[in-house]
């Protein structure tokens, strides 16, 4: 009779009918906090592939910067050189025209005015150092508003080549050769190493021809170059030139009575737009973004973390509970 209070006492204190039904609340409650906790697990284990891919791609970002083009346009340029290798060729005239027109030729083949500043230098083969070169400095074009253009007339009197040509190449300031700086020379995609500044023109030419890439125009034709201008910021700070040409050539009609060996050449530079094109490398990973996505996932894991524990300690409560009332009925039994 007592045993039998005491169990009504207990099933009502439990709220429970019969221990069936308590036991199966028991054991759902159970099973769906393990659920929870593999879930939360599952989120945690999601979060840290999160933290870890944000990370991989922010440093893949930094290796590989995005390139950025961006133009300026300027009413003037900074005169470039021209510099010239006519080797036997002789210039007959050079002159400056405006609004893209050059007047017929008068007397073609024969010496004329020269009208462009002009500079000759001798210097050695900066990859032989051996063969001594003549270069022709030339000034170019600089008002791009009125479309000034250069144009050079050559004569070569006798050849034992098969093909005739003029090389020639451009640097970017005709007033750094004139201050003879090689300081103040800006390399074609390489990165010149200067210890002293040394106010010498065949170390400027040396350093232009190691550093830029060179063309050249034939004779016996009309070759008009249209330069472009693009600067180039490194990964160091410094900043590199480098032409891009677009070239035409038109063949040249020579009515004159002259041997077969005479050759002409004719050559037209010219700025293509006043436009400079400037290419500069970005990175596109923002640090800042970075920082915020970990600290959302940072305290996504504290969460589930938190969380995990709390369900454990319910469990472990849950547990402890059933086997005190285990106990209890044992030793009332």
């Amino acid at each position: 009779m007592q045993s039998s209070q005491v169990q009504n006492i207990l099933d009502s204190e439990s709220g429970t009918s019969s221990p069936s039904v308590r036991f199966s609340k028991t054991c759902l409650k159970n099973v769906f906090s393990v659920i929870l906790l593999f879930i939360y697990l599952l989120l945690m284990a999601v979060a840290v592939f999160l933290v870890y891919q944000t990370i991989t791609d922010f440093r893949e970002k930094l290796k590989h910067p995005v390139m950025s083009v961006s133009y300026k346009e300027v009413p003037l340029y900074d005169a470039p050189g021209i510099a010239l290798y006519p080797g036997k060729a002789q210039l007959l005239s050079c002159k400056h025209h405006y609004y893209d027109h050059i007047p017929p030729l008068i007397n073609p083949g024969q010496p004329g005015e020269i009208e462009c500043t002009t500079q000759r230098i001798n210097y050695t083969d900066p990859f032989t150092n051996q063969t001594m070169k003549h270069a022709l400095i030339v000034q170019g074009p600089r008002d791009v508003k009125k479309r000034e253009l250069v144009f050079l007339q050559f004569h070569l009197n006798e050849t034992d080549q098969d093909f005739s040509a003029i090389n020639y190449l451009l640097f970017s300031s005709f007033q750094g050769f004139l201050n003879s700086l090689t300081s103040g020379l800006e390399g074609r995609k390489t990165k010149l190493h200067r210890k002293s500044r040394r106010p010498d023109k065949t170390e400027f030419m040396k350093d232009c021809e190691s550093s830029y890439s060179s063309w050249k125009f034939s004779g016996g034709f009309r070759t008009w170059v249209k330069m472009s201008l693009v600067k180039t910021k490194e990964e160091d700070g410094r900043e590199t030139v480098e032409f891009k040409q677009e070239t035409s050539v038109v063949n040249y009609i020579d009515q004159r009575h002259k041997p077969a060996s005479d050759q002409l050449f004719f050559v037209v530079f010219e700025w293509k737009d006043p436009f400079i094109q400037k290419v500069q490398d970005i990175v596109t990973a923002n640090p800042w973004n970075m920082i915020a996505l970990l600290c959302g996932i940072f305290l996504a894991l504290f969460k589930a973390a938190d969380f995990a524990k709390l369900s454990v300690k319910w469990m472990i409560k849950i547990r402890k509970r059933h086997l005190k009332r285990s106990q209890a009925m044992n030793h009332i039994s």
